[in-house]
C-alpha cells in the first residue's frame, strides 16, 4: 500500500501504513469507490473474504482463529468517508490530492484540511486487526461503511441480518481513555425558497462581506464551546445594516458541511453610493463587538469588505430580504438543553451549518442532535415551524436513532478488565453528543453488544484536524488485548 514519507517511523507501523493509504486516496462521502477497489484488491491478495451489500458497504471477513471457533464473533467498525474542509486560499482538490499530515508536537496535523483521522484511524485499525500475525481472535467481520459524514447512508442501508457477530466494537471515538455507551440522535432540517427578485438601482455599488477567521469544529462534539457560526454573524450584521441603509441582497453563501460549525460565510450586496463611505466606521463597530463576544472562544473573527465589478442586474426583493436574514438571525443555533444524566455533556443542539443564495435560489440546511429521540424530532419541528412564520417552507429528512446507553454490557466488563489490566485503571465512561452508528445497528441487529472507542482526535471536521500518535498506540494495545480476550 502506499505510504508518505511522514508515516515511516510512526509506530504501530501495521496501523500508520493503513492509516497512510486512506491519506493517499480521496474519500469525500459518495466518492469512497477508488478506497473501497484498494482494499478489496487489498484483501484477495491476503485471502481475506470480501463482500459488498446492497447499500455499498464493504465487509471483511476472517475465520477465527484455530481453538477459538467457538467464542462469539466480533464486529469491527469503521467509516470510510471523511469531511473535506479547507481554509480559504488553500488549493486542496479533495476529488484528488493527497492528504498531506505532518508531526507536531506528538501530534499528526493536517495544518489547512481536514485529515481524515475521523475516521480513518478507526479504519486502520481494524484492517491491521486483520492481518496481524499470531493474533489469537473469534472470527473477525470488519464493516467499513459509506457515506457516514453526509447522512449515515451505508449504516442506514444495513440489511437485517446481515452480520453474523454478537459483539460490535465501533472505532469511531474521540478520546482515549474513555468507552463510550451511547450517542446521540439526529435529524436534518432543509428549507428551500424561490425568493423573488428585483432590479437593482442604477446609483448603488456593489460589494461583497466577508466573515473569517473562526475555529469552526464538530457540530455534536464542538457545538457546547460556543464558538461563532459565521452564517449567524453575517446574516446578523447583514440585518443591521439593512436598518441603517438599503441594503439588495444578491448572493450569501456559507459553510459546506451540515455537521460542521461554518467557518466563513460571504454575501454580495448592493447599496446605494453613498453610503459606501460609512462602511469602515460601521464594520470596525461590528468587528469590535464580535471579538468582544467570541474573546475567549473565537479572537481571531474577521469580518471585511471590498468593492466587486460583477455585472449583476438583480437581487433578491426587499421583503424576502427582510424575512430571510430575520430567520437566519434569530433561529436556533447552538445548544438547547444539556444532559440531566451525563455531567458536560450536551443533550440537544442544533447547527445552522450550510446556506447557499443564488440567483435568488435559497437553501439552508440544519443539524439537530439529541441523547433522546423525541427532543431531535420535537427541535426539528420548531424549526420548520419558525422558517413557516417567515414564510419560509423547510421539511425534516435524514433521521437516525440514538445508542442508548447499556451500563450492564457483558462487553463493556470484558474491555473494562482489559483496559484495567493493560494500563492499571478503568476507562471513563462517557456519551456523546455526536452521531455515531450505533444507533442505526442496533435497530437492523438488536442482538448486537456494542462499545465504542478511540484515540484522541482534536478539531474533527475543521481545517488543523489532529490525532495523538501516542493515544493511537494505546487503540492497538487495548484493541488487540481486547480481541484475544474474547477468543478465550
Amino acid at each position: 500500500m502506499t505510504r508518505h514519507d511522514t508515516f515511516k517511523h510512526l509506530q504501530p507501523q501495521s496501523v500508520w501504513s493503513h492509516f497512510a493509504t486512506l491519506c493517499a486516496i480521496p474519500r469525500a462521502s459518495y466518492c469512497e469507490e477508488a478506497l473501497k477497489q484498494q482494499l478489496i484488491e487489498w484483501a484477495q491478495a491476503r485471502g481475506i473474504a470480501h463482500v459488498v451489500d446492497a447499500a455499498g458497504n464493504l465487509i471483511l471477513k476472517k475465520p477465527a482463529s484455530l481453538g477459538c471457533e467457538s467464542a462469539p464473533g466480533v464486529i469491527l467498525q469503521g467509516h470510510l468517508d471523511m469531511v473535506c474542509q479547507a481554509n480559504a486560499g488553500t488549493a486542496h482538490d479533495f476529488e484528488r490530492d493527497a492528504i498531506k499530515p505532518v508531526v507536531r508536537d506528538g501530534w499528526l496535523i493536517a495544518e489547512d484540511t481536514t485529515l481524515g483521522a475521523d475516521n480513518g484511524i478507526g479504519v486502520a485499525l481494524a484492517l491491521a486487526a486483520l492481518e496481524e500475525p499470531n493474533l489469537m481472535h473469534p472470527a473477525l467481520e470488519v464493516l467499513l461503511t459509506i457515506n457516514e459524514e453526509s447522512g449515515m447512508d451505508g449504516a442506514r442501508g444495513l440489511a437485517h441480518g446481515t452480520l453474523q457477530g454478537k459483539l460490535l466494537i465501533n472505532l469511531d471515538t474521540e478520546e482515549w481513555g474513555h468507552f463510550y455507551l451511547g450517542c446521540a440522535g439526529g435529524v436534518d432540517v432543509r428549507l428551500r425558497h424561490d425568493c423573488a427578485q428585483e432590479e437593482i438601482p442604477h446609483d448603488f455599488a456593489l460589494l461583497r462581506f466577508d466573515v473569517s477567521g473562526l475555529r469552526g469544529g464538530h457540530s455534536g462534539i464542538d457545538i457546547h464551546l460556543g464558538r461563532g457560526n459565521a452564517i449567524k454573524l453575517l446574516a446578523e450584521a447583514l440585518r443591521d445594516l439593512s436598518l441603517h441603509t438599503d441594503v439588495r441582497l444578491i448572493e450569501m453563501r456559507g459553510g459546506s458541511a451540515r455537521n460542521a460549525i461554518p467557518r466563513e460565510a460571504y454575501a454580495i450586496c448592493a447599496l446605494p453610493l453613498a453610503a459606501v463611505s460609512g462602511m469602515d466606521v460601521w464594520m470596525e463597530h461590528r468587528l469590535s463587538t464580535w471579538r468582544q463576544r467570541f474573546a475567549e472562544v473565537d479572537a481571531q473573527v474577521a469580518f471585511r469588505y471590498e468593492l466587486e465589478t460583477l455585472p449583476v442586474a438583480k437581487a433578491i426583493s426587499r421583503e424576502v430580504r427582510d424575512r430571510v436574514l430575520a430567520f437566519l438571525d434569530t433561529a436556533l443555533n447552538g445548544v438547547q438543553q444539556m444532559s440531566a444524566d451525563f455531567a458536560g455533556v450536551t443533550d440537544t443542539s442544533s447547527n445552522l451549518g450550510v446556506l447557499a443564495l443564488t440567483q435568488g435560489n435559497l437553501k439552508v440546511t440544519f443539524k439537530v442532535r439529541s441523547l433522546h429521540d423525541a427532543r431531535a424530532d420535537a427541535l426539528a419541528e420548531k424549526l420548520v415551524s419558525f422558517a413557516s412564520a417567515y414564510a419560509l417552507q423547510a421539511y425534516k429528512e435524514g433521521g437516525y436513532p440514538s445508542w442508548t446507553p447499556n451500563p450492564s454490557s457483558a462487553l463493556l466488563a470484558l474491555c473494562q478488565h482489559v483496559h484495567t489490566t493493560q494500563f492499571g485503571q478503568p476507562a471513563g465512561l462517557q456519551v456523546i453528543h455526536a452521531g455515531l452508528e450505533c444507533g442505526l445497528f442496533s435497530a437492523s441487529h438488536p442482538h448486537l453488544d456494542m462499545i465504542s472507542f478511540g484515540p484522541d482526535i482534536r478539531g474533527a471536521h475543521a481545517p488543523g484536524e489532529r490525532v495523538e500518535i501516542a493515544s493511537v498506540g494505546h487503540c492497538w494495545t487495548l484493541l488487540k488485548a481486547v480481541l484475544q480476550a474474547l477468543a478465550h
